[in-house]
């Protein structure tokens, strides 16, 4: 891998893990499409160069999303050690922490047990880009969803945001069942082509949360879950498989983690006033156009 190549797949990574379009679909198909077929064709290898080199892009975009975020980890935290002292949920810091650990579980279970699996069956440029569609078909069923009546009446019951562009409840109006259920969403990101943020966005706009909580809470909640699987990982980059690639990720990380932090610091401002319409647009033509080259 050249470190062009690097700082490509890092630019790519920084912005596609928090687009709702899937990094993981398009960590196989650009590289395809750019006809580095080596490096697409390892995505789904037991073991590989690449897989040791991702590893170090998805630990420098958990950091860029905790650096963006510190201020509410710092609450969140804090909020939580002050559960296990008194045992009790009383604050919304409180209670959004053990949110966040609540829907982790389901993701974090289902990758240890499955990822390498699914990815070594389906991380192939024609199966990503036919998930890449179906990533465009969910999002666009998450809009339609949220404009149903049951959900308006379900988001105008809870207690509502600040927001004025809006209607949706506070984030810390969620019951625990509900925060499972995004979490069991999140499951779907293991598919080569399905967006973590975009499934997750999808799932909070069903219970009721606008697209800027939505959002919020789905780049939380990716935070601990990107930055645990890079970690568990991290013996694939220094053992025999970062071989030569070491200096290349370390310059695809840097890249990736500027990348990641002006990502999220757009999609917050974008979702305060717009949806998920122009990525499932995007995730249909360049799916389907990835189904015409690859099949």
């Amino acid at each position: 891998m050249s470190y062009f190549q690097a700082v490509v797949i890092g630019l790519l990574q920084g912005v596609t893990e928090l687009f709702p379009i899937s990094s993981l679909g398009h960590s196989v198909l650009v590289p395809e499409w750019l006809g580095w077929h080596s490096i697409a064709q390892s995505q789904s290898a037991k073991e590989s160069f690449y897989l040791a080199f991702l590893v170090a892009l998805h630990v420098a975009t958990a950091l860029a999303l905790l650096v963006f975020f510190r201020d509410e980890w710092r609450r969140i935290i804090a909020g939580f050690v002050r559960t296990l002292r008194t045992r009790r949920i009383e604050t919304s810091d409180e209670r959004l922490a053990w949110l966040l650990i609540v829907a982790t579980i389901p993701a974090g279970i289902t990758g240890l047990a499955f990822e390498h699996a699914l990815r070594t069956l389906f991380a192939k440029p024609l199966a990503a880009a036919i998930f890449l569609t179906i990533n465009g078909a969910i999002l666009l069923l998450g809009e339609a969803a949220r404009r149903r009546p049951e959900v308006r009446a379900l988001a105008a019951q809870a207690p509502q945001t600040d927001s004025s562009a809006e209607p949706g409840r506070r984030l810390d109006s969620l019951e625990f069942r509900e925060s499972v259920f995004i979490g069991i969403a999140q499951v779907g990101s293991l598919f080569a082509g399905i967006s973590r943020s975009g499934v997750t966005m999808v799932a909070g706009l069903v219970r009721g949360l606008d697209h800027e909580d939505a959002a919020r809470f789905s780049f939380l909640l990716a935070t601990p879950i990107i930055l645990a699987a890079g970690l568990y990982k991290i013996p694939d980059f220094l053992g025999p498989n970062g071989n030569g690639i070491r200096g290349q990720a370390l310059a695809g990380s840097a890249v990736a983690a500027v990348a990641a932090y002006f990502a999220v610091r757009f999609l917050v401002r974008f979702f305060q006033t717009r949806n998920l319409w122009p990525f499932a647009i995007y995730c249909f033509i360049a799916g389907i156009a990835s189904i015409i080259r690859f099949a």
